[in-house]
């Protein structure tokens, strides 16, 4: 079972603090809780530092009633756990907390301490515009996703994170359109369990060298 955890209000609260110290001891009180270095809410994705502009990003979800959404999207889905869904909001437009591309594999494929807790964290992104069509569709993606990984643990060659994405797409009627090439590159890689090169291939050239990575001659995004 899923169920949402709001916190839209309350980051856009956080966010009215001062940019200093003490709103990023806030951050990790509200991270932390009353625990020593463990996670009691999910807002790993949020930069505790950043600028003005996520606030208005903050209120563009809310305009569009964005955690009802999820929570309605969400009752359809069949779960034998129960997990939290909260929303993660990171930014990638104008702070230097969030890598788009690192962090963006970080919510899809290193799930273990969240789902060792309980939680399930859709991702949106300063950088992007909303739609209920985004947002329902992040919210039923990352759910499916916390449920496959529930089952399999975490990927380590490509085809295992291929494998999963493939079912999560399929599961949330998500169509990708295949292109021979990129597939050709994949049939003769998806045995390496090299992050560099993982990378590479999820994400396209333009993430493998803003990254120092090798390239592998694709800008398509598999995923």
């Amino acid at each position: 079972m899923f169920k949402l955890r709001p916190v839209l209000d309350l980051m856009l609260e956080f966010y009215e603090h001062p940019r200093n110290q003490e709103r990023f001891d806030l951050y990790l009180k509200m991270l932390q809780g009353n625990s020593k270095g463990d996670m009691e809410l999910p807002i790993g994705g949020y930069n505790p530092m950043a600028k003005e502009h996520i606030n208005e990003k903050l209120r563009e979800l809310k305009k569009l009633d964005a955690e009802r959404i999820i929570a309605e999207s969400l009752t359809v889905i069949s779960c034998e756990k129960n997990f939290e869904v909260v929303v993660n909001l990171a930014d990638d437009l104008l702070g230097g907390w969030t890598n788009r591309f690192t962090t963006d594999y970080q919510s899809k494929f290193q799930l273990n301490p969240l789902i060792e807790r309980g939680f399930c964290t859709p991702y949106f992104w300063s950088g992007e515009g909303y739609s209920v069509e985004l947002i329902r569709e992040r919210a039923i993606s990352q759910a499916y996703r916390t449920i496959y990984f529930s089952e399999h643990g975490k990927p380590e060659t490509l085809e295992q994170h291929m494998s999963q994405e493939n079912w999560v797409n399929e599961k949330s009627g998500i169509t990708k359109i295949e292109d021979p090439k990129v597939e050709l590159l994949y049939n003769s890689i998806k045995h390496t369990s090299n992050y560099s090169t993982i990378i590479a291939f999820l994400y396209g050239d333009e993430a493998a060298e803003s990254l120092g990575f090798k390239p592998l001659g694709h800008s398509k995004n598999p995923l």
